[in-house]
């Protein structure tokens, strides 16, 4: 697994079926977090849902990010890929929100996705989620019912 540290923050690869840390990443995040991560109440991750989040493969990447100092996940960011373009997705617990976290996850990703010949990536937010929309600046907004679908050419 590829490992990088920057700033107090160490971002790692995430292993195929490594569904443990999906699993303690989501038990950082609150109610809220949740919901504006999954579009709606979620107390807990199916099976299927963690095994789903924790594939990596040829079409899907994931990134971890810890903090110093904290063994626990502190953050995550997906990618699925899809041709020439990328859905992508991230969650930041809740006690590291507004740290940077989810700005390095979704820079790291970024440069990961053009590497690889990607050229848009697009993520679906929650329009009330204003964090989760200023990390993906320049971002042409889609509306989809109450999520927002960014798309950003890189």
């Amino acid at each position: 697994m590829q490992t990088r540290f920057l700033d107090g923050i160490t971002i790692r690869t995430l292993g195929n079926g490594e569904t443990e840390t999906i699993r303690v990443l989501f038990e950082r995040l609150g109610d809220e977090s949740r919901r504006q991560r999954f579009g709606g109440a979620k107390p807990r991750l199916s099976d299927a849902e963690l095994t789903q989040l924790a594939r990596v493969d040829a079409t899907h990447h994931a990134l971890v990010a810890y903090v110093d100092g904290d063994p626990l996940p502190a953050g995550v960011a997906r990618l699925a890929r899809d041709g020439a373009s990328a859905e992508i997705a991230f969650a930041v617990a809740d006690e590291y929100q507004g740290r940077g976290i989810g700005r390095v996850l979704v820079d790291e990703l970024t440069a990961l996705a053009r590497a690889a010949g990607i050229r848009e990536l697009h993520a679906f937010v929650m329009s009330d989620n204003p964090p989760a929309v200023a990390l993906l600046r320049g971002a042409e907004a889609r509306w989809h019912g109450p999520e927002l679908e960014l798309v950003v050419g890189l």
